[in-house]
C-alpha cells in the first residue's frame, strides 16, 4: 500500500472513494463537508438522507463511518466519518483514530483500491494537525495487514503547512 500526501481539493481526486469529514447529521456543513456536498450535488444529499433514515436516525456518532454513492464526484463512493469535536470537549484520541480505522475498513468492505482522506478533525473541530496525522499513522501502521487490499491511501490536505506535518509523520 502506498501513502501519498498532496495539497489540494479532495473533490477532484481520481480515486475510488473519498472520505468526508462529516457532521453527525450527514446533511452537509462547512469546510470539507460543505465542499464535498457542493461538488457532488443534490444526489449526495439524497443518499445521505436515505442513509440517515435507514441506519442512523440519531446521527452518525463520532468515530464511526458509513458510505454512499458519490453523486457527481469523480470517485465512486463517499465514506462519511464524524471526527470528535475537540472544541466541544471531545478530546479522546482513540475516537479520532477510530475515524481512520472505520473509514479504511469501509473502503476495504467496498472493494476500493484507492481512497483519499482529508485531515479529519483538523478544521473547525479544533484538532492539531500533528495529532490527526499521528492518529492516521498509528492506524495505518499498527493494523497494516487489514489494509493490504488497498493500493493507495492519499491524504489531500488544505494547506502546505498541514501537508508538511503529514509528510513528517507518514513518510
Amino acid at each position: 500500500m502506498r501513502i501519498t500526501i498532496v495539497e489540494g481539493d479532495i473533490t477532484i481526486q481520481d480515486v475510488d472513494a473519498i472520505v468526508n469529514a462529516a457532521n453527525s447529521s450527514l446533511l452537509g456543513g462547512g469546510g470539507v463537508d460543505g465542499a464535498i456536498h457542493r461538488a457532488a450535488g443534490e444526489e449526495l444529499l439524497e443518499h445521505c438522507r436515505e442513509l440517515r433514515a435507514r441506519d442512523w436516525p440519531e446521527g452518525l456518532p463520532p468515530g464511526r463511518a458509513a458510505s454512499t454513492p458519490a453523486g457527481r464526484l469523480p470517485a465512486d463512493h463517499v465514506i462519511h466519518t464524524v471526527g470528535p469535536n475537540r472544541r466541544a470537549g471531545q478530546t479522546d484520541p482513540d475516537v479520532l483514530a477510530s475515524c481512520f480505522r472505520e473509514s479504511l475498513a469501509e473502503a476495504v468492505r467496498l472493494g476500493v483500491r484507492r481512497v483519499a482522506f482529508p485531515a479529519i478533525g483538523a478544521g473547525v473541530y479544533g484538532w492539531d494537525a500533528d495529532d490527526v496525522a499521528a492518529a492516521a499513522h498509528q492506524v495505518l501502521t499498527d493494523e497494516s495487514s487489514r489494509w493490504e487490499p488497498l493500493d493507495e491511501v492519499r491524504f489531500v490536505l488544505f494547506s502546505e503547512a498541514v501537508a508538511a506535518v503529514f509528510r513528517r509523520r507518514m513518510l
